[in-house]
This record gives structure tokens, sequence and C-alpha cells, in this order.
């Protein structure tokens, strides 16, 4: 089993559930289940019927406590969702969950913003603990604290920050994914290959891992799963530890998303996928503004094919994608704040792209 463990982050990657309990005992300065079952009078597990299917039973044979309660949503982006919240808040006051309760999402970044978001304000707060099962869910979104819900086109614009309490990353959950998702997933791998110089000075190895490796990852090798996640873990949880409430340096992390988001939405697309054409735009853009040349783009464009994830998109109003990037809620003073690659490993967070650049882009990236 491997830990990462700073000030705001507790993170375990391990090939199983055998050890999750044992983690949680560890992070609660406990050492037997008994003890930990004195700090949390109940369980509340919330997943989708993916990962009922496919985890529930499994994890649950390493959950021993007085009470466990399960809570199933419809898997996809619709389940975050106002009322879908109000449910599951009224299904925790039916059961009569304490601020003593312990919430547990098992899924992907659907069920872990729903349920951080349910944990981060039922009774004002209670703990969660994150058990990502999809690749995408398991480099990025369990990580960091982020929960939310969505309210129309704005994606996340209602949630909170609230970290938890471990997260706990089985690997073997990734052998289950359908081909579609495991590959979307790849989306959001590639981009810390792009962001790696900014917390790692002078480092670009996971780039040159990446491509070196591709056939192991896409044949999902173990060995090389471990190595993957734990570098995405790892640079995503020294970020946070930098900048936990996204005050500017965390930005960094959303190189492709505030292009990929718009997208995402209107096309009705993976987000992982979507992040990759978003990328595009990005590195296009600074291909435009000659911040990289085109040997480092080309490394870029590569990447993508290697793991069959799209760069360009078909929608008949460019003006709409747009418009949802200007109301993005990590913009500030009506500025679009864009993540941009600025060389080799590097982004920057600019505010200062004149609209016209960034039209042009959105149009060139569409075959519509």
């Amino acid at each position: 089993m491997e830990k990462i463990i700073n000030n705001t982050c507790k993170i375990y990657i391990d090939e199983g559930y055998r050890n999750f309990q044992k983690s949680l005992c560890e992070a609660c300065n406990v050492d037997s289940a008994e003890e930990l079952n004195e700090i949390y009078d109940a369980y509340f597990v919330i997943c989708d019927y993916n990962t009922y299917n496919t985890q529930l039973h499994e994890m649950m044979k390493h959950l021993k406590g007085k009470y466990v309660y399960e809570y199933i949503i419809n898997p996809g982006e619709d389940s975050k969702s106002i009322e879908d919240y109000e449910k599951i808040m009224n299904y925790c006051i039916k059961v009569n969950l304490s601020r003593k309760s312990l919430v547990i999402a098992l899924g992907g970044g659907v069920v872990g913003d729903l349920a951080g978001f349910v944990a981060a304000t039922y009774m004002r707060g209670i703990d969660v603990v994150q058990i990502p099962t999809t690749l995408l869910s398991q480099v990025d979104s369990s990580i960091g604290g982020k929960t939310g819900i969505n309210l129309g086109n704005s994606k996340n614009i209602i949630g909170a920050f609230h970290q938890p309490k471990i997260t706990y990353i089985n690997i073997e959950a990734l052998k289950t994914l359908p081909e579609e998702e495991y590959l979307s997933g790849m989306g959001e791998v590639i981009k810390y290959a792009f962001i790696e110089g900014n917390v790692c000075e002078g480092k670009m190895g996971f780039l040159n891992f990446l491509l070196e490796n591709h056939e192991e990852i896409l044949d999902r090798k173990t060995t090389t799963l471990l190595k993957m996640v734990k570098t995405c873990a790892e640079v995503k949880a020294n970020v946070v530890d930098k900048d936990e409430k996204e005050g500017n340096f965390r930005k960094i992390l959303n190189l492709g998303h505030t292009f990929g988001h718009g997208i995402e939405k209107l096309c009705h697309i993976s987000h992982g996928k979507a992040v990759a054409i978003g990328m595009n735009m990005a590195f296009k853009l600074s291909l435009e503004k000659k911040l990289i040349d085109e040997k480092y783009y080309n490394k870029f464009t590569s990447l993508c094919e290697k793991f069959n994830l799209p760069i360009t998109f078909e929608y008949e109003d460019v003006n709409k994608v747009f418009n949802i990037m200007k109301n993005d809620k990590k913009n500030s003073f009506f500025k679009i704040n864009l993540v941009l690659p600025v060389g080799e490993g590097k982004v920057e967070v600019f505010d200062n792209i004149e609209e016209n650049l960034i039209m042009n882009v959105i149009k060139e990236c569409n075959n519509a």
C-alpha cells in the first residue's frame, strides 16, 4: 500500500479494500474497528448503480460498523442536482444521521462531488471518506476537498471545500471500468504531465512515462497503474497543500477546464474528453501567443492520439461555448481566467487574453 500524507491530504493507494478500515483507523489515531465505532455512530455509503453492481459488495466486506446505510443514485452528471441533494438530505434526517456519522462516497466524480457536498452541509458539516472508483476521480476529483452540485449550465456553482478524512484508492477498481470511461479518465491524467514542472521544478518525467508506457496503461497493468495514479495524486496533493482554497496556485489544475466545461455541457460528452479538447484549445492559444513551440504542441497531440482522446468537437453555435466560459466560477473581475502552457511541464494563469483570440481558437477546434 502506498501513502501520500501532508498537512491537507491523507491518501492511501492499494490493490483492494482489505486495508480500508485499517487506513481509516490510522487517520483517526485509533487501533481497531471497535475504537472507530466509538468515533462514528453510523456509516452512510453513497454510490451509483454502476458501483453498486461492481464495488459495493466487496467494499462492505471490510466495513464493520454499528449501523451502515446505503443510498444509490443514478450514474451521470444529472444526479448532481438540487433535487437529488434534497432527497439525500431528507434520507439523512429519516435515518437519524448525527454529527458523529460518517459519509462514504463510493464511486466516480459525480458521487464524490455530491456525497462530499452532503457531508459538508449536513448539520453544518460531518466527516466524509472518498473511495474513488473511476480513473478520473482517483487522479483528480477525490483529492483536495472540492464538493458541489450543478445549477443549469453552471457546473459546481453550488459547493464547498470539505476535506475528506481519507481518500482511499483501490487500483483494482479501474479494471472493472468500461473502456470508454477508462480512456476518458486519461484526459485528467495527461494534464499532470503538462503542469508537473510547476510543482517539481525541472521535472518532466511523467510525460515521458506516459509516452513510453502507453501500451501497459491501455492494458491496465497493475504496477503501471499504481505508478501512474500515485504520480497524479502526489502532484494534486502537493498543489492542494500549497493552496487549499484555490486562492491562486491551485488554479493550474484547471488546465483545459475553462474551455472544456462548456463543451462537456453542450455536446454531452464525458468530462475527460472535454478536458482533452479544452487543453488543445489552450495549447493552440499558447502557440498563437508564442508561449510554446510547435514541437511541444506535437507532444501533446501525440499523447492524445495514443490514448484515443479527441482534440476537436462539433457544435453549431460556438457563441454558446464562449458564453459558458464567461460565466465560469473561476473567473474574477469580469475577466476570463485561462490556464495556458508556457513551456516544458509548466503553465500560468492569464486573465488578459483578447476575446477575439479565444473565439478564434474555439472556432478552429470546432468541426461543425
